[in-house]
């Protein structure tokens, strides 16, 4: 039967049709789609609805489920990525998991082979559904057209309500190319998942309420959730209305804003000493949208050891899981933070308290060699914060040292400014982050600082960038080596190299011990990414003076499109503090 217009919703579509539809119904307004057998219906779909939905062809399919992060993660709504059966769908799955441990709402759609040949081992096949099983929040397997709109519909609501995360639709090559029409409002199927009651009671808040009145030493601790929750401008009243200094994990970042005299800037590994010392030296922890996760509590029978703690989340598994809490509340912090704010009053006296603190802040600033007349990766990140401070910029990075220093010398005082890969921790993540970022923000400035190592993970990206008239800024910040290995093999293994050089084998510096001086630069500079970057049609330069940093920054802002800026830092330098893995505040390295 011939298929009727793709916006007559009474007309017989086929199965290709009806999920592109579906997805412009739920709001989708970009894609980001690699073709393939398995999924040619449904990108011929997409061409149908190209007035609608935008559809951003990545240069790999993993670079395509970060780049709808990046989209995700800046603006609330789930990104959606659509790829091929076999080995399209097996590039998502680092992504999918990636989605899932941030807690990023995020449709992953998947052609497959028809329904006849699963499981014969057919071509480009592979049962993705039972690969994903233990990293979607849900999956679906469609098997009858019928189920298409429920199916997406139920996708939807499941990514985006509760505890955000990713969900899995696979969808056979015949269910794409069947017809029928349409019941557009489908009842949804979901026993068991229900998020109506998760909201704190009355009882809870006012225990919340009077803990904090007698509290001596409290802190807040405000992550990931926050954010989720679209609970900033909570929180931020919050601390107003009670005085109380606050820290943020790395998914936390920008959900209080850097420059607040009361903010303790990031705890953790390699968070602030002020921020460490403060969480153990505390009687009450308010832990807003946090998991308690290992690199943010080291020991956990040492951390805020003499606290009482409460803990508020969204999902009740966190809830115990790592930390007891005194006062567990399952709740949407938002919801909370709203009911808390209505009541709560200060604390009887912390003036002493948030003194404490505030001098610790000023004794134990992050810091770095400002005599070098070299670029330092912390000066390098700096000067970026400086000069776009007034700008709306969106960050995100890679993994690894870089990461780490974004995240400590960067400014951030706005949510969903900061991208980061924090619980999988993805190297290859920051460029198609990027990518993703800067489609939902034409508007907005979006820099990768990466390392050169993330960097190449995903650097076919440059060309998507450039093709898809994304002018996406990347500074790579360029040491030649996979720097936060070398600084554990400087740190806990007498310096041996151990495959974390990047440069030609035949250079000596790859083998045995590396050089140990303070700010030693690589002995070689391999690749040329300034050629690479213009090959892939993008402005590019590089720059190793500070002298010409900060100029050479604003040619890369200025600049009216795709840029890489190359620049040229040393290898041996150090994320500090540092609190070894497993261990406590008390052992954390200060120099």
């Amino acid at each position: 039967m011939a298929k009727a217009d793709a916006d007559d919703s009474n007309a017989w579509l086929s199965g290709a049709d009806i999920l592109v539809k579906s997805l412009v119904d739920h709001g989708v307004d970009i894609i980001f789609a690699y073709p393939g057998g398995c999924s040619m219906p449904l990108h011929q779909a997409l061409t149908r609805y190209e007035a609608k939905i935008r559809t951003i062809l990545p240069r790999h399919e993993q670079g395509g489920c970060f780049a709808a992060q990046g989209y995700a993660r800046t603006t609330g709504k789930p990104g959606v990525v659509m790829a091929t059966s076999g080995p399209g769908a097996t590039n998502l799955v680092t992504a999918i998991a990636d989605a899932k441990l941030d807690s990023i709402p995020l449709i992953a759609i998947t052609g497959q082979v028809p329904t006849k040949v699963i499981g014969s081992d057919a071509f480009q096949e592979t049962p993705i559904v039972e690969v994903c099983r233990g990293i979607t929040k849900h999956h679906y397997l469609v098997t009858d057209i019928k189920d298409v709109p429920r199916i997406i519909k139920e996708a939807f609501h499941i990514a985006t309500t509760g505890r955000p995360g990713p969900v899995l639709v696979d969808m056979p090559k015949d269910i794409q190319m069947d017809d029928l029409t349409v019941d557009w409002d489908p009842t949804m199927n979901l026993p068991g998942y229900f998020i109506k009651e998760r909201f704190a009671q009355p009882e809870q808040i006012k225990q919340i309420a009077a803990a904090i009145k007698i509290a001596k030493r409290p802190i807040v601790y405000a992550g990931g959730g926050v954010i989720s929750a679209e609970a900033s401008d909570e929180l931020r009243r919050f601390v107003q209305l009670t005085g109380i200094p606050t820290t943020m994990t790395v998914m936390g970042l920008g959900a209080f804003p850097a420059d607040d005299p009361l903010c303790m800037d990031m705890l953790g590994m390699h968070g602030s000493a002020y921020a460490n010392y403060a969480v153990r030296d505390c009687d009450l922890l308010l832990a807003f949208g946090v998991r308690f996760d290992d690199r943010v509590t080291g020991k956990l029978e040492e951390f805020a050891r003499d606290a009482k703690i409460v803990h508020i989340d969204i999902d009740p598994s966190e809830l115990n899981k790592n930390k007891t809490a005194h006062i567990p509340v399952v709740s949407d912090v938002g919801y909370a933070l709203r009911e808390l704010n209505k009541v709560v009053t200060p604390p009887n006296d912390i003036n002493d308290w948030v003194t404490t603190c505030q001098s610790r802040k000023s004794e134990h600033p992050f810091s770095y060699d400002s005599q070098f007349d070299g670029i330092l990766q912390q000066n390098a990140i700096d000067v970026l914060s400086e000069i776009t401070a007034e700008r709306e910029t969106i960050i995100t990075v890679g993994v690894g040292q870089h990461q780490m220093w974004a995240a400590q010398f960067y400014k951030f005082n706005r949510p969903r400014t900061w991208l980061s890969s924090s619980g999988l921790g993805t190297m290859g993540f920051g460029l198609p982050a990027a990518m993703g970022a800067q489609a939902a923000n034409p508007n907005s400035l979006v820099i990768d600082i990466d390392g050169d190592g993330s960097f190449q993970m995903n650097i076919q990206e440059l060309a998507t960038c450039f093709c898809e008239k994304l002018p996406v800024k990347v500074l790579l910040l360029n040491n030649q080596h996979l720097g936060m290995v070398v600084q554990w093999e400087d740190r806990f293994m007498d310096s041996n190299r151990a495959h974390t050089y990047l440069g030609p084998i035949d250079d000596p510096e790859a083998r045995g011990k590396g050089d140990t001086t303070a700010h030693a630069y690589a002995s070689k500079r391999y690749p040329d990414f300034v050629s690479i970057a213009k090959g892939y049609g993008c402005g590019a330069a590089t720059v190793s003076r500070k002298s010409d940093l900060k100029e050479a920054m604003l040619e890369m802002i200025d600049y009216d499109g795709p840029f890489l800026l190359d620049v040229e830092v040393p290898f041996q330098e150090h994320v500090l503090p540092m609190i070894p893995s497993g261990m406590t505040v008390n052992d954390m390295i200060l120099k």
